[in-house]
């Protein structure tokens, strides 16, 4: 293993360069596992994003009618009682 270089300890734990992400891509999978996403970056430009399988099928879950309830639901608002008001239209006879 190579002696972690000036430039490695200015890189946040979760940036890879390409090339160090290609030469240790099994480390790479596992710190996505264990840690949360990991980027990889090419000419300096976040390029990718490695994250665990799970997270990625949530991320790709189209936002459902429950999903929002169920957000409502946790918020600290949710026990907030209003009132709905309806505001009923006069309804009027139109010949066509």
């Amino acid at each position: 293993m190579k002696e972690p270089t000036k430039s490695d300890h200015s890189r946040p734990s979760n940036r890879w360069r390409l090339q160090d992400a290609k030469a240790r891509f099994s480390e790479v999978v596992r710190r996505a596992q264990q840690r949360g996403p990991q980027r990889v970056t090419l000419h300096g430009r976040d390029a990718v994003v490695v994250v665990r399988a799970d997270e990625f099928d949530r991320l790709r879950r189209p936002i459902s009618g429950g999903d929002i309830v169920a957000v409502l639901a946790k918020s600290p608002l949710a026990d907030v009682n209003f009132e709905r008001m309806t505001i009923k239209s006069p309804i009027r006879n139109v010949s066509l």
